[in-house]
């Protein structure tokens, strides 16, 4: 039996969260070939790979 702990699924939630909005971004600069939508969502996709590779619950 798993229990899971409070806080790391609010850590879990904040890495989807800042992954798919960083994906959001992507695909909206690409519509218009806005760089600094794609440069900002690329970021956003970077920051939440460094917390799942950093917090590893």
């Amino acid at each position: 039996m798993t229990i899971d702990w409070l806080p790391d699924r609010g850590i879990r939630r904040a890495i989807l969260a800042l992954g798919a909005a960083g994906l959001t971004v992507i695909a909206t600069g690409a519509l218009p070939e806005a760089l600094w939508l794609l440069g900002l969502g690329v970021w956003a996709v970077i920051a939440a790979m460094m917390i799942e590779l950093v917090y590893r619950p």
